[in-house]
């Protein structure tokens, strides 16, 4: 287990918090949420048929037949009803886990969301979105992987945030500004860290042309424009950001190269083939892709992802939940 899970879990046991977890149909949920309840991480709130499941210690209830649910429809409908939602289908709504489960938390019976193992990231993020919206300030929600790799060289003794590998396709110059600011506070909350961000492209400070250099251009300059005390630079070539000697060579003048703990892709499509690339071939432990920028914490999970991923991933929420 890394470092930086340890340092999750131990602050999860300090502060205690309730997460639920909506797919109790999922074996991996309920193998995880023993795991949880045995290390003490949460109170954990499993959302499924009682009948079928089985794990001491953990709340488990089933929405279709909640107590609450009528509840939890009058709030929906009076969150929804401009969008047109009836009274009726704000009920019928609440029969769906993810809702129910999303309701929990923008309620106060739960602190965070934990989902995605059996669902995609639109099943997770779109209640999020309806219920519980953006956090003050925050422009954009994104999501990012901690990777914890064998290469104590890099990062923070081999920790290293990625973004965005799992939500954002092809944002432009300024959503990706948005996202390296976000990516920056999340790393400061989560490690105690000061952030160094590189913007990464095939093109080290106008090595190269093209639409993606310039796009990572525009993107370094307006986030250096909203937060000009963040050490964060760009356009960096992967090598340049990691390596103190490659770094010195392509860019002399920047701080950030060879002392990236934050790396910020282009697109998805690099993002997200990036952080497989590394977990597989490098044996890194992957951990999310969490959001970032909504209200309250609701994270997604690969649906590759083990019963360990999502014990991760539930100590990650239980600190944001902290944090909120």
């Amino acid at each position: 287990m890394s470092a930086f899970l340890d340092r999750m879990k131990a602050l999860a046991k300090a502060d205690v918090k309730t997460i639920v977890l909506p797919e109790g149909e999922d074996q991996r949920t309920i193998d995880a949420a023993r795991m949880i309840v045995a290390e003490g991480l949460a109170k954990v709130v499993i959302l499924g048929n009682p009948a079928e499941i089985d794990v001491p210690g953990a709340e488990v209830i089933d929405p279709a037949t909640a107590e609450k649910r009528q509840a939890y429809a009058d709030a929906f409908y009076e969150l929804r009803k401009a969008k047109g939602v009836t009274p009726e289908q704000a009920f019928d709504q609440m029969a769906d886990a993810t809702y129910f489960g999303t309701m929990m938390v923008k309620l106060g019976d739960a602190d965070g969301l934990v989902s995605g193992a059996c669902h995609s990231t639109a099943n997770t993020l779109r209640p999020a979105l309806q219920i519980l919206k953006t956090a003050p300030g925050t422009k954009l929600v994104s999501s990012f992987f901690i990777m914890c790799t064998p290469a104590h060289e890099y990062g923070e003794d081999g920790t290293v945030l990625f973004a965005d590998c799992g939500l954002n396709i092809a944002p432009d110059a300024d959503q990706l500004s948005e996202i390296a600011l976000s990516s920056a506070a999340t790393w400061k909350s989560l490690m105690n860290d000061e952030p160094v961000v590189a913007m990464l492209c095939y093109s080290t400070m106008g090595s190269a042309k093209g639409d993606t250099a310039t796009l990572v251009q525009e993107a370094t300059r307006l986030a250096k424009e909203k937060a000009p005390e963040l050490a964060l630079d760009g356009d960096l070539q992967l090598d340049a950001a990691l390596e103190a000697s490659v770094g010195l060579l392509k860019a002399p003048d920047s701080k950030v190269p060879g002392h990236a703990n934050i790396l910020v892709f282009p697109n998805l499509e690099a993002g997200n083939i990036g952080y497989k690339l590394v977990q597989r071939f490098a044996k890194a432990e992957a951990y999310g892709p969490v959001l970032q920028g909504i209200a309250k914490p609701v994270n997604d999970l690969s649906r590759g992802c083990s019963a360990e991923d999502i014990v991760g991933v539930v100590a990650i929420t239980a600190v944001q939940a902290q944090m909120a």
